[in-house]
C-alpha cells in the first residue's frame, strides 16, 4: 500500500485531557505516545507505531470538525478502541459494527474526542 499522508495534527483545548484520551484509546490499536514536549507556549504530543505520525498540540478550538480514522488489525481492536475511548470521556458517534455501505468487510466505530473531532477505528478484514 502507498501512504499518501506523512503526518496529521489536531489542536486540543484541554491538552492534558486530550493527551490522556488519545494515549488510552489509541493504545488499544498498538499506537503509542512517542513524543511529549513543550515548545514555547505550546504543548505537543506525537503518537505512532514506528514514528510519530499523529500530532496533538495545545491550542484554541478550530472551526469545523476533523475526521481521523485509525487502522485496526481486528474487530476486537475496534471494539476495545470504542470502549476505552468512551471511558476516557469520548462521546458515542457510531457503535462498533459492520459498515457494508463502505465495503463488504468494513468494520468500524466512531467516537467524538474531547474537542468534538470525529475519531474512528476501522478494520478492513473479515472477522
Amino acid at each position: 500500500m502507498t501512504v499518501i499522508i506523512d503526518h496529521v495534527g489536531l489542536s486540543a483545548t484541554d491538552f492534558e485531557k486530550s493527551k490522556a484520551f488519545y494515549t488510552e484509546a489509541l493504545g488499544t490499536l498498538g499506537i503509542k505516545l512517542l513524543a511529549d514536549w513543550t515548545f514555547g507556549d505550546s504543548r505537543i504530543a506525537g503518537f505512532g507505531i514506528d514514528r510519530a505520525t499523529f500530532w496533538l498540540h495545545s491550542g484554541k478550538k478550530v472551526r469545523g470538525e476533523a475526521h481521523l480514522a485509525f487502522r485496526a488489525r481486528s474487530h476486537a481492536e475496534v471494539n476495545a478502541f470504542y470502549s476505552v475511548a468512551l471511558s476516557m470521556g469520548g462521546t458515542d458517534n457510531g457503535a462498533p459494527g459492520p459498515r457494508p455501505h463502505y465495503h463488504a468487510n468494513y468494520y468500524g466505530a466512531f467516537v467524538l474526542d474531547p474537542d468534538g473531532h470525529n475519531i474512528e477505528a476501522c478494520c478492513h478484514e473479515p472477522e
